[in-house]
């Protein structure tokens, strides 16, 4: 499948997991703005390096590095993407447009009241990262991670406080995005608010519905 896909969702709406199973299943190449800096960083690039400079000191990347190291990916692409963490506000999915077209943009919608819940419950492992939640994805034993045998611990971040202030960011910075989108007649908002997989299902006739 050759689309080009951008998902759209709040923290704790549950969009990294269902990216990575919209892309296992419709053979697209995944792309976390997250996972590019890291590699770019790992690998010494010229991008990473400049990059590093800015977290290093503690501060956000550039949108202009960011949409450069998506630029550097694309040109080595084949076949569909789906972009999952960019963009973030219009001023970046104008940036984006720049360098190529974006054949639908997916909005989880979910409630702040179940997404505030949903992060509360939500644990990580401390050693390889993997993130689970006390109700819908739990561990086998309490505590302990299936994936690594790590502890699991609660992200300072992931109190409701945090977790709310957080959501009123996104949401001032990312409606003016869901227009642009929504003017090009290309958003499909899917209601996220059921389990994984009755999210997954409803997502992906989505997609196939729009492109058919």
């Amino acid at each position: 499948m050759d689309t080009r896909i951008v998902l759209l969702g709040a923290p704790g709406s549950g969009k990294g997991t269902q990216a990575k199973r919209l892309c296992g299943e419709l053979g697209l190449t995944l792309i976390s703005t997250g996972d590019l800096l890291r590699q770019a960083v790992r690998d010494n690039t010229p991008l990473g390096i400049e990059a590093h400079e800015y977290m290093e000191a503690g501060k956000l990347v550039p949108d202009k590095l960011v949409v450069g190291l998506i630029e550097e990916k694309l040109e080595d692409l084949k076949g569909g993407f789906l972009l999952d963490g960019f963009p973030r506000n219009l001023e970046q999915a104008r940036m984006l447009d720049a360098i190529t077209d974006i054949d639908i943009a997916v909005e989880l919608d979910v409630d702040e009241d179940m997404i505030v819940d949903r992060i509360a419950k939500r644990r990580s492992c401390r050693q390889c990262g993997e993130v689970y939640h006390l109700i819908a994805k739990s561990t086998k034993e309490s505590g302990i991670c299936d994936k690594c045998g790590g502890e699991l611990y609660q992200r300072s971040d992931d109190s409701e406080e945090t977790v709310r202030k957080r959501l009123a960011v996104y949401h001032e910075e990312t409606q003016p995005l869901i227009e642009f989108y929504k003017n090009r007649n290309i958003l499909v908002k899917i209601n996220g608010r059921d389990t994984i997989d009755e999210v997954y299902h409803r997502t992906i006739d989505a997609v196939q519905n729009f492109r058919n």
